[in-house]
């Protein structure tokens, strides 16, 4: 794309947004912390946003996959999210999106906004009239940004920075990391209520459900941050599962069996994993494998065993009827278990 294309889409882009007052009353200050990061080694790219505000992950937290990421916040302008991606996208880094998008906004100076790129380059913005404490933390070696407003006090978001490189996991776990630290260190200053965090993966595939691996929000919660980490595990344990069934499709049943182990180490206590394994494993034609875990979902609950007429109706487990009655006598033999 030359030049003079690229700046005709971008005044476009520009034209489309409403140019914001030096107070603007109609805007909500959604003060908050949040952090922007890549991952080098995978090269996923994920934000992550706490916020004593409803709903916070429908505004602050923007990303896709091979773009970028943004976070806007403070005296919120919801645009700088798809504009910061859309210049991304265009071949723009996040230092220089970032630059552009301020300059022709005439409330910057009431804006907290953190952008990173799909080659980790970082930038990030603290207006002067943001409400204090308010500041960032920019790491371009490490390829990631930390930015925090209306703080109980000015070491919320160094700690962030501190908590995210010493932290182990991957990009999710380093990210929730940056948010408890945050918290431990006294957070926003009004409390706490709605977070979210959004990672996705380095190159897109075209499938937008398969390209953001975390997609979670907490919209209300009286601890939106412990509630956050819960479901990042929750959403781990079905990543195993979708790759346990992606192995039973190329029948590679070793990589399956320790994907689905996987993911019932992540969530024991989720009766579906079990199941749809054991659902898999017959399909497969693996039914001895597939009796014990059957066995073990029908001890916990037997409701499961209603299931089985319907999903051979449904073609997901073989229609030989003594493959159905095998899987039954495991929900009686669990009827008769001490």
């Amino acid at each position: 794309m030359n030049t003079c294309s690229f700046i005709a889409i971008f005044a476009a882009l520009l034209h489309t947004r409403t140019p914001a007052p030096d107070w603007p009353a109609f805007q909500r200050p959604v003060s908050t912390y949040s952090i922007v990061a890549r991952d080098p080694a995978t090269g996923e790219i994920g934000v992550a946003v706490q916020s004593h505000w409803f709903s916070v992950g429908s505004v602050v937290p923007w990303a896709e996959a091979g773009v970028g990421a943004v976070a806007t916040q403070s005296m919120v302008d919801p645009a700088y999210g798809p504009l910061g991606l859309e210049m991304m996208r265009l071949g723009r880094s996040a230092p220089d999106a970032l630059a552009s998008i301020l300059a022709g906004d005439s409330g910057r100076a009431l804006r907290q906004v953190a952008m990173i790129d799909a080659a980790g380059r970082v930038a990030a913005h603290t207006g002067e009239k943001c409400i204090r404490p308010a500041g960032h933390s920019v790491d371009t070696g490490l390829q990631f940004s930390v930015q925090a407003n209306l703080m109980a006090n000015d070491r919320v978001w160094p700690a962030m920075a501190a908590a995210f490189k010493s932290a182990r996991g991957d990009l999710a776990d380093r990210m929730i990391a940056a948010l408890e630290a945050a918290e431990a260190e006294g957070g926003d200053i009004r409390g706490r209520q709605s977070a979210a965090l959004v990672v996705v993966a380095a190159h897109p595939t075209g499938k937008t459900w398969i390209d953001r691996r975390f997609d979670l929000r907490v919209e209300d919660h009286p601890h939106p941050v412990a509630e956050l980490k819960r479901l990042v595990q929750l959403q781990r344990a079905y990543l195993h599962m979708n790759a346990g069934d992606l192995a039973m499709e190329k029948k590679d049943f070793a990589a399956a069996q320790r994907e689905y182990e996987s993911a019932r180490a992540c969530a024991p206590h989720i009766i579906e994993i079990p199941f749809w394994h054991a659902v898999s494993l017959a399909g497969a034609g693996r039914l001895d494998d597939a009796l014990p875990l059957f066995k073990d979902v029908f001890t916990r609950e037997p409701v499961w065993a209603e299931l089985i007429p319907r999903l051979v109706a449904a073609g997901l487990l073989p229609t030989d009827p003594s493959v159905a009655a095998r899987i039954l006598d495991q929900a009686a033999g669990a009827k008769r278990a001490p």
